[in-house]
């Protein structure tokens, strides 16, 4: 149950084994690397469903998240299940496939997106924080079809070392508009590439001060 991963829900958390991304500062490195697994340790489907049975009219939604949930082939089968139920879904993603984004949008079964904006909106500047290949112009879609969208959503981005005022800013004025976008504290934890601690990080009031100039651009702007 989490309290905090849909705004104003009470919610059951689901996570989805697997990404596409390799981000420095992540610390969920077993949904990262399926292998890492044990086969004992995967929730089933029916054990899934059997608890939210025991849920109905206790919990309002249900939060899947990953790990990058857009990478299972059943999502939409998944959350037409969880629909059936009578919960609203919240889907969080990195945003790297739109056409599953669009899909899911279209036959109404989301209620709620988060999507993760790892740094500025360049090759460049994205692969230094996500360290695999990938497609900016997918990123872009993503961002377009959830700002033209009629459902709740959100934008974030962990403040993760190496990320500056900048960049930030940058992210902000290439989502002007947007209805919500989170800056996040980077934690000092267990993380892919404990490396990328060395080089320091902005704090949580820095992030206040930037999170201030940002609220002109965006509708909504907080720190996490």
């Amino acid at each position: 149950m989490t309290l905090i991963d849909y705004p104003a829900k009470v919610a059951a958390i689901v996570f989805t084994i697997g990404c596409n991304f390799r981000c420095r500062f992540c610390y969920n490195t077993r949904l990262v690397e399926p292998k890492l697994f044990k086969e004992n340790e995967i929730i089933s489907e029916k054990t899934i469903f059997d608890f939210l049975k025991t849920r109905i009219g206790k919990l309002d939604a249900i939060v899947i998240t990953g790990g990058e949930p857009t990478l299972q082939k059943d999502l939409a089968v998944f959350i037409r299940k969880i629909k059936k139920m009578g919960f609203l879904v919240k889907l969080d993603t990195n945003g790297t496939n739109p056409d599953s984004l669009k899909k899911l949008l279209t036959e109404k079964l989301l209620d709620y997106v988060a999507m993760d904006i790892k740094n500025e909106l360049n090759r460049e500047d994205y692969q230094k924080v996500v360290q695999e290949d990938i497609d900016i112009e997918k990123i872009k879609g993503s961002i377009k079809i959830l700002m033209n969208s009629n459902i709740d959503y959100e934008f974030r981005t962990t403040v993760a070392p190496g990320i500056t005022k900048e960049n930030i800013l940058n992210i902000a004025k290439y989502i002007k508009g947007a209805k919500k976008y989170y800056l996040q504290e980077f934690q000092d934890m267990d993380v892919i590439d404990n490396d990328c601690k060395q080089k320091g990080w902005l704090k949580e009031d820095d992030l206040n001060s930037i999170a201030l100039e940002i609220s002109s651009i965006v509708e909504e702007c907080k720190v996490r």
